[in-house]
């Protein structure tokens, strides 16, 4: 989840304005050195904020979570179901949290540095089987998609795995991508980092021959554990991984489809100089988002002059001026913000802003700043959604937010 600068808690963060510098510190780590402007707000977009106020404004619905990653619920469920990386799934129902857990996997979890519980998946017919996944890594810091069951109490779990999907080999503690979800397909996707190390040692990015540095699609209905779809781009080609749906990412921290047209977001963390989101159609086989050969819109490897050609290059990436991990979020498609519709909200975990894009024609067009969105406590972990299409903000603080009219 993110580069070093996301963990298991924050336990502090230093701002030094006199010196104009900020440290972030982390479980004891310095992790961040950035400069005064970037530690207060990103510079506002295009558009800038709205100069008469209103608009829509942030509504703490819970504190206290820990650390969440993650804000979903199942098809037409009214409830929230809350992910905190250090090992558990809470219930939000009728405005408040279930006191016990929905499942309960700290014994299972590692969730140091970027690590833990990362998140859930529930299966597109989870209101009739009670069928979900859960990502997370485990105390040998490899990945696990594990399949579970809902009981007799549809605010807990069976406490016991029914199936391990997928086992993956992290060779290092970073960049573990760490987001599941099923696509408008019906199939099961899975967000892989690059493996960990500055500048992707393993040359994960650009090979086809590991899962690491991928977007996966799978499918949990048609096999066992799964079936790898017979349209995935790269089925029976030599050398290749045939669960391969996208490939080139360095530690994606959130995708989503557009709910109405499908679209592909991906956020994908950079490593010194940019911070990039990626946008294509939904149906988009084979993309390759260009890591380690770019750097956002940049090249990397070689720093200059590098080849381009095939490479699916970002709609938008900004420098580490703004902030230093980019926070993947949503396309509005709720009711309550018709002002928001149409447009993907995204963050940065180190300076806390939150801005906007409208993708029109693969441009990301009507680009803006949300002031009012910005949690006081700046560090955005993640976005989530409801069943309605509703946006929410969490933050390492254990807060989550939800995003509603303004007065």
């Amino acid at each position: 989840m993110l580069r070093a600068n996301r963990g298991a808690s924050l336990t502090y963060m230093f701002v030094a304005r006199n010196l104009g510098i900020c440290l972030v510190l982390l479980g004891g780590w310095c992790l961040v050195a950035c400069d005064s402007e970037a530690s207060q707000a990103a510079p506002n977009g295009p558009n800038g904020p709205d100069p008469n106020g209103g608009g829509p404004t942030l509504e703490r619905i819970v504190s206290g979570v820990g650390f969440p990653v993650q804000v979903v619920a199942p098809t037409g469920d009214p409830r929230l179901f809350i992910v905190d990386k250090r090992g558990t799934i809470r219930v939000f129902e009728d405005g408040a949290l279930v006191a016990e857990p929905f499942l309960d996997v700290r014994g299972l979890v590692s969730d140091g540095n970027e690590q833990g519980l990362l998140s859930v998946a529930f299966h597109p017919a989870y209101n009739a089987n009670g069928r979900f996944f859960v990502y997370y890594t485990d105390r040998g810091n490899d990945t696990q998609v594990v399949e579970y069951r809902v009981s007799a109490d549809p605010n807990r779990a069976e406490p016991d795995p029914v199936a391990t999907i997928l086992s993956v080999d992290q060779p290092a503690r970073n960049h573990n991508g760490g987001l599941i979800a099923f696509g408008p397909d019906g199939m099961l996707y899975i967000a892989l980092g690059d493996g960990g190390g500055g500048g992707d040692p393993l040359e994960a990015g650009q090979s086809l021959a590991t899962l690491l540095g991928s977007l996966l699609r799978i499918d949990v209905d048609g096999g066992n554990p799964f079936a790898i779809p017979s349209d995935n781009p790269f089925v029976g080609q030599a050398g290749a991984r045939g669960e391969i749906w996208a490939y080139g990412l360095r530690n994606p921290w959130r995708y989503s489809f557009d709910r109405q047209t499908g679209e592909l977001y991906i956020a994908d963390v950079g490593q010194n100089d940019r911070e990039e989101v990626n946008a294509a159609p939904g149906d988009a086989a084979g993309l390759n988002y260009g890591w380690n050969t770019m750097e956002g819109s940049e090249c990397f490897d070689p720093p200059q002059g590098c080849d381009q050609s095939g490479l699916t290059l970002p709609v938008l990436d900004y420098d580490h001026d703004d902030g230093c991990s980019v926070t993947g979020g949503f396309v509005y498609r709720g009711v309550a913000l018709p002002e928001l519709t149409g447009v993907y909200l995204y963050s940065d975990f180190c300076s806390g802003f939150v801005r906007s894009f409208r993708l029109i024609g693969g441009t990301a067009t009507e680009q803006r700043e949300w002031p009012q969105l910005e949690p006081s406590e700046r560090s955005v972990t993640a976005f989530g959604e409801d069943a309605d299409g509703e946006l929410y903000i969490m933050t390492n603080t254990g807060n989550v937010y939800k995003i509603v009219p303004g007065e």
